[in-house]
């Protein structure tokens, strides 16, 4: 078998130092441009192949970014993981996906191994533990949420839930609805949107309950138990966490008696059966978020929603 070449090979051929040689290698701008299509032409001649590896370690850098995320899957976090790829990819970065299933010990092993130098940075769309956890890893590296922190000195990207909810609330009251039911996530550790959901909830509805709240509401299939309890008491407005949960929600009831029902994520779902949804925009999400990464910005950002009525 053939010996692959080394850059002392490429030296010696070229007559030109191991350092220079290494410059056009990686890329270096200070070089003579004589120099550099020499090297470059006898590098093609004898086939030689950088260590990607060796030069990533030289550089410090794994062009890895990893991402912190529940599950896959999903329509929320797919359309936010969409943003950061497109970005990632656009700048030569690879994407690790870290799901968590909310499993606050496993996402301290991937900080750990962040904190190990396995990525560049981490993006993260939805934490498990407490926002103090990360602080010290972030003297390791850049860290980006997805989700509102304000409050805090991290730098985030999030949609603008209270605003969404606002509107959507204000929009089923002139509707004439009576009773507010809504569809959230985890019930076990409640997240940022969830409390600012139910805030916002009771301060523009009066008569709304917690008791009227169906938790743990995450995939499609969960709109079908949403629904018999909705029906059971009595629910006449919906504000879902998901269009795909909407839809199973309203397939759950006959022609004509189901209740308003909001979804998330304006997706095509909800465009056929014709029902309202808030438009987050989740992949200019992701893309900012990776801007934020690559840039080292500080940033706090909320994005604009749009409440889409399809009447």
């Amino acid at each position: 078998m053939k010996e692959m070449a080394t850059i002392r090979d490429i030296a010696k051929i070229t007559g030109f130092s191991i350092t220079t040689v290494s410059r056009v290698i990686n890329g270096h701008p200070y070089v003579d441009e004589q120099k550099r299509a020499a090297i470059l032409a006898v590098m093609e001649e004898l086939d030689y192949k950088p260590n990607k590896i060796a030069q990533k370690l030289s550089s410090g850098k794994t062009y890895n970014i990893g991402v912190i995320v529940p599950f896959v899957n999903h329509a929320f976090f797919d359309g936010i993981l969409n943003g950061i790829m497109e970005e990632a990819f656009a700048q030569k970065y690879k994407v690790t996906l870290l799901p968590t299933n909310f499993d606050r010990k496993l996402e301290l092993e991937y900080l750990e191994e962040f904190a190990a130098k396995g990525f560049d940075g981490l993006i993260v769309i939805t934490r498990a533990n407490h926002i103090e956890t990360f602080y010290p890893y972030m003297e390791k590296g850049p860290i980006v949420f997805c989700e509102n922190s304000t409050g805090t000195a991290v730098p985030f990207v999030a949609i603008d839930l209270v605003g969404s909810v606002t509107a959507s609330i204000n929009y089923l009251k002139e509707q004439g609805v009576k009773r507010l039911g809504l569809t959230l996530g985890r019930s076990k550790r409640l997240s940022c949107n969830s409390v600012n959901t139910i805030a916002k909830a009771k301060e523009l509805f009066p008569n709304f309950s917690e008791a009227d709240i169906y938790w743990d509401c995450i995939k499609a299939q969960d709109g079908i138990p949403a629904a018999a309890f909705f029906k059971e008491r009595g629910i006449d407005g919906v504000i879902t966490n998901g269009d795909e949960i909407a839809a199973m929600i309203l397939n759950q009831y006959p022609h004509g008696t189901a209740p308003i029902v909001i979804g998330q994520e304006n997706l095509l779902i909800s465009q056929m059966l014709h029902f309202p949804s808030v438009e987050f925009h989740l992949d200019q999400c992701g893309k900012e978020a990776f801007r934020l990464f690559q840039e080292r910005k500080q940033e706090q950002i909320i994005l604009p929603y749009e409440l889409i009525i399809r009447e």
